[in-house]
């Protein structure tokens, strides 16, 4: 059983990889405020009609550690809720005293807590051509220490 396994694997994923495509691509982000979330919902819809995938996965990640991606609705209630959630957990201090990280020099020892609550990426289903969301869903870009680009990782892989 072992050795059909052996060899007969190399086949099957030497013909998945010919079948499989890849895409991708980088958003540069620039918030002029110290926190503050963006729908990138349309950014990467359009990148997955680019990568031609009809069938995948994508991957959105924010490719800084003072910012996220995550998935909610787009109501400007819920943003204000999250902004004052997020500084009640981890309120900005640029002092030492309060967070250490700030020991260093920098001032934003909050942004990397809020991060981590909202988290770094998202990974979506592709069907049809299409990002498959449940009702409301749409992808967004947190910031939480801005005034600065960032990029953001679109990479889709599939058929």
């Amino acid at each position: 059983m072992w050795r059909i396994r052996t060899a007969t694997l190399p086949f099957f994923s030497i013909a998945l990889l010919q079948a499989m495509k890849s895409h991708r691509e980088t958003l540069t982000m620039h918030v002029r405020e110290r926190m503050g979330f963006v729908n990138i919902t349309p950014d990467v819809e359009r990148a997955v009609q680019k990568s031609g995938v009809r069938e995948g996965l994508c991957l959105v990640n924010a490719m800084h550690i003072t910012a996220s991606v995550f998935i909610n609705d787009d109501e400007p209630g819920l943003h204000a809720d999250y902004t004052r959630w997020l500084e009640w957990l981890a309120p900005f201090d640029a002092s030492p005293s309060r967070y250490h990280h700030n020991r260093t020099g920098e001032d934003n020892g909050d942004a990397h807590h809020k991060r981590q609550i909202m988290g770094r990426e998202v990974v979506v289903a592709i069907t049809e051509g299409q990002l498959d969301f449940g009702p409301w869903e749409q992808i967004f870009y947190g910031e939480f220490d801005g005034r600065r680009d960032k990029r953001v990782l679109i990479k889709i892989i599939g058929e």
